[in-house]
């Protein structure tokens, strides 16, 4: 059954580490399709045909991507599996350009945290939040997931991380300073929940909850966004985090290479890829790239 042979795919990659919620999704179905069928093995026509169930060619593409990996994978075992052609295109993911909070509007976006509301413990868990999530570039999943015995001597042990990698986060000792002192507040206001970031309603705060504190955040720090530009987000933090990282950086090939192998690991990326993605989304770093290229050339070698 083509079901069984999608589940051991499936099986053998989860091992591996990837979670393949959708990609699991759309191969039963598309193994589900292909039974109606009658077909025990991958069908180039039959994989078509459902993959052009949905309107967008991306989505095609995508579908049609998802079951020629699982094709050449069923192949290794049993050759009758037919290997389709990728008809509708590649499959490409355009990541939108990202928001990069200036210094400044990270600073006042902190403050507008601290002061929006009442006077109660969500003040200092917000503007704490944002201020952590700024000077770390933490995914704010892992930020809420954070627990008292995550805090080290040695800095944040992030251990659910969104592949799966548990990994150790340095912090500066001006931040350490902070969580120690927004910790002391908040272990009295819910003694018996470990969770670093806690709600009014003494509960680990939700992704919702910290989108919609960002978002009045933002409002009342003036920080607006012209029409056709990038939407500002909680992850808009840490993207600014790793483009003033990349900034620092020296010119010398040894140097960028050594520095994005180590940035890409502190922020937990699945490939280096992701890491490099920030030089070609960023204007700024765009024209630094330019200028370094200019003077190559020229022959002033920076």
């Amino acid at each position: 059954m083509l079901t069984k042979a999608v589940q051991s795919y499936l099986e053998v990659r989860r091992a591996c580490g990837f979670e393949l919620k959708s990609q699991g999704n759309l191969l039963l179905s598309f193994a589900k399709f292909s039974e109606n069928r009658a077909l025990t093995h991958v069908c180039t026509q039959t994989a078509v045909d459902w993959a052009g169930l949905v309107r967008s060619r991306s989505q095609r593409a995508r579908r049609l991507g998802e079951v020629i990996r699982f094709a050449r994978y069923a192949q290794a075992e049993d050759p009758t599996h037919e290997l389709p052609k990728p008809v509708f295109g590649k499959q490409s993911r355009t990541r939108p350009t990202p928001y990069i909070l200036s210094m400044e509007e990270t600073q006042r976006l902190i403050q507008a945290a601290s002061e929006a509301g009442y006077v109660t413990l969500r003040r200092q868990t917000y503007s704490t939040l944002f201020a952590l999530l700024a000077c770390t570039g933490l995914r704010v999943s892992e930020a809420i997931a954070l627990r008292f015995d995550d805090i080290t001597s040695d800095g944040l042990v992030i251990r659910r991380t969104k592949f799966r990698k548990s990994r150790m986060v340095p912090l500066h000792p001006s931040a350490v300073a902070e969580l120690e002192r927004y910790i002391k507040t908040r272990r009295a206001y819910a003694p018996f929940d470990d969770h670093v970031f806690i709600s009014l309603r003494r509960k680990p705060i939700r992704i919702e909850d910290v989108e919609s504190a960002f978002r009045v955040a933002a409002l009342n720090s003036g920080i607006k966004t012209s029409s056709g530009q990038a939407r500002i987000t909680p992850h808009s933090l840490r993207h600014a985090f790793a483009v003033r990282s990349l900034q620092t950086c020296s010119y010398v090939r040894s140097h960028v290479t050594q520095h994005m192998v180590a940035l890409s690991t502190y922020l937990g990326h699945a490939t280096i890829a992701n890491t490099y993605w920030y030089l070609e989304a960023t204007p700024q770093l765009m024209q630094d790239i330019a200028l370094a290229s200019e003077s190559f050339i020229t022959g002033d070698r920076p």
